[in-house]
């Protein structure tokens, strides 16, 4: 199985290759002067006939979690899941992942609506964008990533989740390098960034150049040194959140 490619002239007498690389029916195709005219998608978990949510059994189940003591934290009864899943992954997925508040009519209540609601907007997204190249791939590409998700052969990072079909421009990056320089200016606007990152849950790393030391200030004092800023940041994370959710603890 190998690359085809096919080669001629345009109009403009610029050189047009035209490339088709199979990978089960995948491939992207280029047109004139390597401008894309569309991403080509076959079939490979997927026939078009059958829908990959009909593939799977479903049943309905209660969503609990507890603390440490025995005192449920949260529950949702009547959950629609693969019959696959596992209790975990039920509780994980209804807990955090299911938009609209607890108890009303907004709140999702099927890995159905979830998962619709994630790959529906992603193609939507596509076709705005001219990424498919007709619509069978369109549908095909529909298909087989809910094939993918709804049998758990993979999953999008939790920003994806949260966001994605619930904010017209969702942030879906799970962790940012945020760099920071010795000097206070530097410091304090760190906080501002880390705080709009916490208000979408998502990760943090930071790098701290020369801010690591307690040296000696000109004016006779001991600088505080970085732990003493990355206390107050981890307070932020650790207050902030973002619609129902947690925001996402920093990575040292």
């Amino acid at each position: 199985m190998g690359t085809q490619e096919r080669g001629g002239t345009d109009g403009y007498g610029e050189t047009r290759i035209e490339r088709k690389i199979p990978c089960h029916g995948y491939g992207p195709k280029i047109g004139a002067g390597g401008i894309g005219k569309g991403l080509t998608f076959g079939r490979y978990f997927t026939d078009g006939k059958k829908s990959p949510f009909d593939a799977v059994e479903w049943e309905k189940r209660t969503a609990l979690i507890g603390n440490e003591k025995g005192v449920t934290i949260f529950r949702q009864e009547d959950v629609e899941v693969p019959k696959g899943w596992s209790q975990t992954a039920t509780n994980i997925v209804t807990s955090k992942y299911f938009h609209g508040k607890p108890g009303s009519a907004q709140r999702e209540g099927s890995v159905r609506q979830l998962i619709s609601r994630v790959v529906n907007t992603i193609v939507r997204w596509g076709e705005e964008g001219g990424y498919f190249a007709e619509a069978e791939s369109r549908d095909a590409f529909r298909d087989e990533l809910t094939h993918l998700l709804v049998e758990q052969k993979m999953a999008f990072n939790s920003p994806v989740w949260f966001n994605v079909g619930v904010q017209p421009k969702p942030q879906c990056s799970a962790c940012f390098i945020n760099s920071v320089s010795d000097n206070m200016e530097s410091i304090m606007g760190l906080t501002r960034t880390e705080g709009m990152l916490s208000n979408g849950a998502r990760g943090r790393e930071r790098i701290f150049r020369h801010s690591g030391s307690r040296e000696t200030l000109s004016g006779g004092g001991i600088a505080s040194g970085p732990v003493s800023f990355m206390k107050g940041f981890d307070a932020f994370a650790g207050v902030i959140k973002s619609g129902e959710k947690r925001g996402a603890r920093p990575r040292w």
